[in-house]
């Protein structure tokens, strides 16, 4: 008995489609593979510890100048850490300028007490009004004024500079003494030299420049 072409074709067509479905299902098991090592490396990536990364110092809220509060920065794991970045307070440090909330704090930030740039010189100067003095902080920025006599306009002293301490009189000290208020500022030796002069004939006094932060 004579097969027709059909049956002899039959058994072709089943054997390439077997081929077809094993080829293409290995592709698609080799594609899952990846998939799911992608997905391991990716959950590695994402549990892996904050340690792992440098800690730095942000801060917690927005900062105007001033002395530096521990409590106002918390630790934040970034990477890269930018250049100069803090990691511990010190003592005695003062913000120099304005900072944003989630800032974080490197060492351009900082005005450490009577470190000056070139060209500056740490100046006391004792303001005459202790309430005015009240007002100010290390970091402020100020301008000086001497009055000599009442018939006489105020001069400018010093312009904008910057309020590097304000020491604490000392326990022992005679409060009932009115004798105002002495801070530290940073000035050109020109300027200290003027002040010196103006603090033995004359009453010193300031105003305070808005923080524009």
């Amino acid at each position: 008995m004579r097969l027709g072409p059909g049956r002899h074709q039959a058994p072709l067509r089943a054997t390439v489609i077997q081929s077809w479905l094993s080829r293409h299902g290995r592709r698609r098991r080799l594609i899952a593979a990846a998939l799911a090592a992608v997905s391991i490396v990716a959950a590695f990536i994402a549990t892996r510890p904050a340690g792992s990364a440098p800690t730095v110092l942000v801060a917690a809220r927005d900062l105007s100048p001033g002395p530096l509060n521990p409590a106002d920065f918390h630790p934040a794991a970034l990477t890269p850490p930018p250049a100069g970045a803090v990691r511990t307070i010190p003592a005695g440090q003062t913000l120099a300028t304005p900072m944003r909330r989630g800032e974080p704090l490197t060492d351009a930030r900082l005005l450490a007490a009577y470190r000056l740039p070139p060209g500056l010189v740490a100046t006391p100067v004792r303001i005459a009004d202790a309430a005015a003095a009240a007002l100010i902080s290390p970091g402020s920025t100020i301008t000086l004024l001497a009055a000599y006599d009442e018939a006489t306009p105020a001069r400018q002293l010093a312009q904008d500079t910057t309020v590097l301490s304000i020491p604490k009189r000392p326990p022992a000290s005679d409060t009932s003494r009115s004798d105002g208020t002495l801070i530290v500022l940073a000035t050109t030796p020109t300027q200290a030299a003027d002040l010196a002069t103006a603090q033995a004939h004359a009453r010193i006094s300031l105003t305070i420049k808005p923080n524009s932060g």
